[in-house]
């Protein structure tokens, strides 16, 4: 899998929070089934963008590129994000661009040009496959760059001349790699020609996936990627995030304000390829979901007794991985995968509300509502080993306090719980069980 990552000259925000988290579950699931996974994403870290912003502050790019590389890192690994296999740099594979570069030109499908390097859209007879469109389509619905140096408009550079740092020295004259060589390039170096899955936002598909698949045909005579997987743009409340609108959420915002787990839940509560609205009641719906599935999990965690209704049990657990995978495999549809697990956790809340669920249904349970956590990448929070002790001796005092009814001291001890560890109770006819819930703050 190739993943075509951030453009590092700002912080990350949900709209690329949707995409990340959309192919670390399908990469999951792929490793769920059994597969071995090679993932690669990759950082723009030579863009104009990265130059403008470090222009604005007065650093050298690189510096800007290096500040948001690492911001990337501190928003997704938290967020429970695998890391890649491999994270590879633009600027690090200059040399490899070059060496493509003259190969294209060598099959006559590039020319040099008073501007820089650039393809030729027209040696291309298979251009616009993906966008499913013809080149008179594209040409005359699409912003193109003006350079009248070039054969057609749609003609896009591989290699621009520059002056102005940072640039690299090539056979043709200082300057800067064009942004769709850089892909196909480090696609190519470490999956091969042509391999599985190539993915990113559905901003990408023209021009730069179309480009990209135009580039390595044009190289390698493959198509690049067997399956290309484009995720849906995200709005807010109805309208496209931008800076001049004042509406872009953060990642670090978002995980701030309702949990990384809610977070991973809004980014697959959709198909992946259709769009999807941000607002306070899409949010809140997800962080009540997660407060269900906490307690599901703390549930079968703590569950007594023996017996049950283990046939009842097992049918749920049977039929609801198989409707899982069915859905999964639909195409990745996770909407529908996560509302059939969202039905299996709240058969179990039911079965735990009613007094009715053992130990020995928790066991059947457990495995398949861990295996849901990890395929969705959701964690529940875990106490360490003195939290734990010191939970379960303020419930003893709770318990003490309650059996002397002295209820307002027990309910001190619960405040304490919220307040101090992130604990809420749950109290059953014959006992109380706590559970740790996710607390952003």
């Amino acid at each position: 899998m190739y993943v075509c990552g951030v453009t590092v000259y700002d912080d990350s925000h949900i709209g690329h929070a949707r995409t990340i988290v959309f192919f670390d579950v399908l990469r999951r699931y792929l490793l769920f089934k059994g597969h071995k996974v090679l993932y690669v994403q990759n950082f723009t870290d030579v863009d104009d963008k990265i130059i403008n912003k470090a222009r604005e502050i007065n650093v050298d790019p690189e510096m800007v590129a290096n500040l948001y590389i690492e911001r990337y890192f501190l928003d997704f690994t938290p967020l429970n994000v695998m890391l890649a296999d491999r994270y590879p740099l633009a600027t690090r594979h200059i040399g490899d661009m070059i060496s493509y570069i003259e190969t294209l030109l060598e099959k006559g499908y590039a020319y040099v040009s008073n501007n820089g390097v650039y393809f030729h859209v027209r040696a291309f007879d298979k251009y616009g496959n993906l966008s499913k469109k013809t080149i008179e389509e594209l040409e005359s619905g699409s912003r193109i760059e003006i350079d009248p140096l070039k054969r057609d408009p749609l003609d896009f550079a591989l290699w621009k001349f520059y002056s102005d740092k940072p640039n690299w020295t090539s056979p043709w004259g200082k300057g800067r790699p064009g942004w769709h060589i850089e892909c196909s390039v480090m696609a190519s170096k470490y999956l091969g020609d042509f391999f599985d899955i190539h993915g990113g936002g559905n901003d990408l598909i023209f021009p730069h996936h179309e480009n990209e698949i135009a580039q390595c045909a044009a190289y390698s005579g493959k198509e690049m990627a067997r399956f290309w997987l484009h995720v849906g743009m995200v709005s807010i409340n109805s309208e496209k995030m931008s800076k001049s609108l004042g509406n872009i959420i953060s990642v670090a915002e978002a995980r701030q304000r309702w949990g990384v787990n809610a977070l991973r839940i809004y980014c697959i509560s959709a198909h992946y390829s259709k769009p999807l609205d941000f607002s306070d009641d899409s949010i809140i719906s997800c962080l009540q979901k997660w407060r269900q599935i906490e307690i599901c999990g703390f549930e079968l965690r703590f569950a007594e007794g023996k017996g049950g209704r283990i046939e009842e049990i097992k049918r749920l657990c049977r039929d609801s991985v198989e409707s899982f995978s069915l859905a999964m495999e639909d195409d990745m549809n996770t909407a529908l995968a996560l509302s059939i697990f969202m039905r299996f956790v709240n058969d179990i809340n039911r079965f735990a509300a009613s007094e009715h669920l053992t130990r020995d249904m928790a066991q059947v349970a457990i495995t398949d509502f861990n295996n849901f956590l990890a395929v969705l990448g959701l964690k529940l929070a875990e106490p360490t080993q003195q939290e734990i002790f010191q939970i379960e001796d303020l419930l003893k005092e709770r318990d003490r306090l309650r059996r002397e009814h002295k209820f307002a001291d027990s309910d001190n001890i619960r405040r304490r719980l919220s307040d101090e560890y992130s604990v809420r109770l749950i109290d059953h006819k014959a006992r109380t069980i706590w559970m740790k819930i996710e607390d952003p703050h």
